[in-house]
């Protein structure tokens, strides 16, 4: 039975369980994360390990971590965070830290913000922001520095500040010129930060606008030819970048290109399969590999191909689970890795790995472990109005 998209109200508290997550840092857990998640983050490390972080499966939000190393395939547990959360962010810093910011968790938004040290296997507090926030951006920008923007608190945001890991402060920026959740955003080759989409509240946006590091502001640029949230945003080797799907009341199969010399978007051929909440990584080939997400009527294992030469979209090996909401990192070794996310059955434990000299993909691990029985059917869109806070839930 394929869920819909509503927005009935729910107390959070409801929802969601007040766990905290405890765990033997360094334990193995094997080829299956220790945890089902979804609506967590997926960092690529340094060393090449990915680090997992935080998500939900059942009624539970997670402040647990855990590390895949490709180099034996199998996942260990390492330092859980602070705070439980999902709907976060993670960015690798330019000292190696991973900073893991807002979210939130049983008690609503979150503010705060940690530092995960990879020598140590910890985690330690940092500054909060100024602004509790979920479903923002992170973006690194040239200077070292972080951007994180808009999301929703009580309400949507414009706002917009920076984090400065040499201090550990966070100092107030520029506005966006629109509120908006659920958008992208992409550093650009001239260092500015493209932020496109979105929503607040629901009304879908086709708006887009850059953020200049140099100057502290934001200006509009040309608008997508569609509104589009939860879609992807793709930086390829020519310096445009390719939007794909999302949706606006229906999904979009739709792609659109962005040309930063001209500022404006031209449409680009269309996917194969309409899809939201789905990932998008760009290949050693140029290749953009978009997997999985949901459609109209199901969720979906698919894959396919964006080839910037030709403009046109073709299929490859699908995963071995249906997904959405998953993570998806680029290895060291060129691999794709793509871990957890939910069908419509279950919170999903796995990872698989994709070959794009075979077009294959590869499972590690089982599609859900004994945590996570719990059936997804009708695990709709739910909008806590007590707090103005999004949630996800079985009904």
């Amino acid at each position: 039975m394929a869920t819909s998209l509503s927005s009935t109200a729910m107390s959070p508290t409801s929802l969601i369980t007040n766990v905290i997550t405890t765990q033997q840092s360094g334990s193995i857990n094997g080829n299956s994360m220790r945890h089902p998640r979804t609506q967590h983050t997926a960092t690529l490390l340094t060393n090449g390990k990915v680090l997992v972080t935080g998500g939900r499966y059942d009624s539970v939000i997670s402040n647990s971590s855990e590390l895949y190393d490709p180099s034996t395939g199998t996942w260990t547990t390492t330092g859980s965070m602070n705070h439980r959360r999902d709907h976060h962010t993670a960015t690798l810093l330019i000292n190696g830290k991973v900073l893991v910011v807002g979210g939130r968790n049983f008690s609503g938004n979150l503010g705060s913000a940690e530092l995960y040290d990879l020598s140590t296997g910890t985690w330690t507090t940092t500054v909060s922001m100024n602004s509790k926030r979920a479903e923002h951006t992170e973006s690194l920008l040239t200077n070292g520095k972080v951007l994180v923007a808009g999301g929703l608190s009580h309400e949507c945001l414009s706002s917009a500040e920076l984090y400065d890991p040499s201090t550990e402060t966070w100092t107030t920026t520029d506005s966006m010129n629109h509120s908006r959740a659920w958008h992208t955003a992409s550093i650009l080759k001239n260092g500015k930060v493209l932020v496109t989409g979105g929503d607040c509240m629901n009304i879908f946006l086709s708006s887009a606008e850059l953020y200049g590091s140099s100057t502290g502001t934001w200006t509009t640029t040309d608008s997508m030819n569609s509104k589009r949230v939860k879609h992807t945003a793709s930086l390829l080797t020519n310096g445009k970048v390719l939007v794909a799907g999302g949706h606006n009341h229906e999904y979009l199969s739709s792609a659109e290109l962005y040309d930063p010399s001209t500022e404006t978007w031209t449409i680009t051929g269309s996917m194969n399969h309409s899809r939201a909440w789905h990932t998008a990584s760009i290949l050693k080939n140029e290749k953009v590999l978009v997997t999985g997400g949901r459609s109209s009527d199901e969720i979906l294992s698919s894959a396919e191909l964006y080839d910037l030469s030709t403009g046109n979209w073709a299929t490859t090996g699908s995963m071995n689970s249906k997904r959405r909401m998953h993570t998806v990192s680029i290895l060291k070794n060129e691999k794709v890795l793509v871990t957890g996310g939910a069908d419509m059955n279950a919170f999903l434990s796995s990872a698989e790995l994709y070959d794009s000299s075979t077009g294959t993909w590869i499972t590690k691990g089982e599609a859900c472990n004994r945590i996570c029985r719990m059936k997804l059917i009708n695990w709709n869109f739910k909008t806590a109005e007590a707090q103005d806070t999004t949630y996800y839930s079985e009904i």
